[in-house]
């Protein structure tokens, strides 16, 4: 189960945490792996250690507000492996503050990034897929997007959006057999939660029903399995990884 051998996944966002656990997971089963991110070095240093596996690794600077820097980047990518299997959506950014303290650039920058750039990449991406009439996408959305969350109303909202972005496509090109799933964490062991004051953290943990913060491996494993030919009967699902904060 699970051998990815001959399969090429493209990861955003695959310079730290999550993104680049997914990125790790995939080599290690055997894909070919396009990491990107905004910064070059360091993505190119995050490839360097992803293809310690043995696999055929890229990593390279893709800007996904930028429908240019994405449909170079994607060029690219076909160029480099021949085609994608797989894409995973997981760059995303934050900008938190109370909505009356919000400004409009605020609210632009992470739309633009989280729910747009999505679409950018996946449409550059989807092309390729329905030509070879294989793929599987899955993209990172939040507990959040379907709880909601003070101060993080741009973020909820990009959030929230993916999940309608998720469901709409999957209906839309399922007959190319391509799926399209997404997956929901909560909170997850990141550099951000652990920056957490004991006092907060300790909060945080009593709301979730499993009493901890779930883990970047946890997450991969999720979308390992939506990745998978074995998932090949589900989509337009969002799995939720968050220890029971929303059931």
């Amino acid at each position: 189960m699970f051998d990815f051998s001959g399969q090429v996944a493209l990861v955003t966002g695959a310079s730290r945490g999550i993104g680049r656990r997914i990125a790790e997971d995939f080599s290690s089963h055997g894909a070919s792996v396009a990491l990107v991110s905004r910064g070059q070095s360091e993505i190119e240093s995050v490839a360097a250690v992803v293809a310690e596996s043995g696999h055929p690794t890229l990593g390279m600077a893709m800007d996904i507000s930028s429908s240019p820097s994405v449909q170079e980047g994607v060029r690219r990518v076909l160029e480099e492996f021949g085609r994608i299997d797989i894409l995973v959506n997981n760059a995303g950014i934050v900008r938190d503050k109370l909505l009356l303290r919000m400004k409009d650039e605020d609210w632009r920058q992470v739309l633009n990034t989280n729910l747009d750039g999505v679409f950018r990449v996946t449409r550059a991406v989807v092309r390729s897929m329905v030509r070879h009439r294989y793929g599987r996408i899955v993209n990172l959305t939040s507990v959040v997007g379907q709880t909601g969350n003070p101060g993080q109303i741009n973020y909820v909202s990009s959030k929230a959006g993916i999940i309608g972005f998720t469901k709409a496509l999957a209906r839309e090109i399922a007959g190319r057999n391509i799926t399209v799933n997404a997956i929901a964490p909560g909170f997850i062991e990141t550099d951000m939660t652990r920056s957490l004051p004991d006092r907060a953290r300790s909060e945080l943990v009593a709301t979730i029903p499993l009493k901890r913060v779930g883990t970047v491996d946890e997450v991969a494993y999720g979308v390992r399995f939506l990745a998978s030919k074995e998932a090949g009967y589900v989509t337009g699902h969002v799995l939720n990884v968050n220890g029971g904060m929303y059931m």
